[in-house]
């Protein structure tokens, strides 16, 4: 049948490239849909990743995408508009229908940071949102973190001890108690109240503007906001999700609460690094060419 495979892998992140090229080496029938762009895809410093060069994120994705075409996998510059189940999945696209007995998704998230003017410009360079991927390229600088929640105020206690003392911490008004405003006065990290507005410098980042005008001196910037999983293709399964919406795995496996749907990265409980999503994709691979041998 046309657009029949053996297994349908939706978003070319690390786990996903890893899975097919996974079961393109069993000579598995697989394909791989992705609508461009992505978290993976647009870092910049890609340099926490065992035996890999520093690397951009871009040139990451692209290598894999190579790969998994070397083996014999498809891959589709596709937008995915839905799964279903019925004799297997059915993955439709804004381009076509795809059919197979497994699914791996591999999709990721999306940030979502306020709109501050100058963030395209600093962006991935000087202003930040993984403490894990990025959080060592701000040792020994001056820093600003920005954010909405007191998880931004647990963030600056924790890059004060691994990476530098100079911390301005800048949150909106009424979110910080007097107790805790005491602790990071205490730990001599500054707080301040307010609105970011733009950021400044040319070429490189030099502060942060606030609405009202107020600047504070920066080099980098990490950022603690909240995040949008890319996974609204999902919405007509009922699949277990914890408090955060993130899908509920089997372990080692990466099975959904629908049998035979895999997910990988971000998108599943856990630490999302490229490297733990790779490790979890070799696990999907694995996982579903054992049960296509069905021994």
């Amino acid at each position: 049948m046309k657009n029949q495979y053996d297994c349908i892998i939706i978003g070319a992140g690390p786990g996903g490239l890893q899975a097919a090229i996974h079961l393109a080496r069993y000579n598995r029938k697989v394909i791989l849909i992705d609508q461009g762009g992505g978290r993976t895809r647009h870092a910049l410093h890609m340099e926490n990743y065992l035996g890999l060069e520093p690397s951009s994120g871009k040139a990451f994705v692209d290598t894999g995408i190579r790969q998994i075409k070397s083996f014999g996998a498809a891959f589709k510059r596709e937008q995915v508009a839905s799964v279903r189940v019925g004799h297997g999945f059915m993955v439709s696209t804004n381009n076509d229908r795809y059919q197979a007995p497994y699914v791996v998704v591999s999709s990721g998230v999306k940030e979502n940071p306020p709109a501050i003017e100058g963030m395209n410009r600093f962006f991935a360079r000087s202003v930040f949102t993984c403490v894990d991927c990025d959080g060592y390229r701000t040792t020994a600088k001056k820093l600003v973190i920005l954010g909405d929640s007191l998880a931004a105020m647990r963030l600056a206690f924790a890059m004060k001890q691994m990476f530098t003392p100079d911390i301005t911490l800048i949150l909106p008004a009424g979110l910080v108690p007097d107790d805790h405003a005491a602790l990071l006065a205490e730990d001599g990290i500054t707080l301040v109240v307010g609105t970011p507005g733009e950021f400044l410098g040319d070429p490189g980042l030099a502060g942060v503007k606030l609405i009202g005008g107020q600047e504070i001196p920066c080099e980098v910037v990490m950022l603690s906001y909240s995040y949008t999983l890319n996974d609204s293709y999902l919405a007509s399964l009922a699949l277990n999700r914890d408090g955060s919406g993130a899908l509920v795995t089997s372990e080692p496996a990466g099975e959904t609460s629908i049998p035979n749907l895999f997910a990988v990265g971000a998108l599943r409980r856990g630490k999302a690094q490229a490297i733990i999503a790779a490790g979890q994709g070799a696990v999907v691979g694995i996982e579903i060419n054992g049960r296509l041998l069905d021994l």
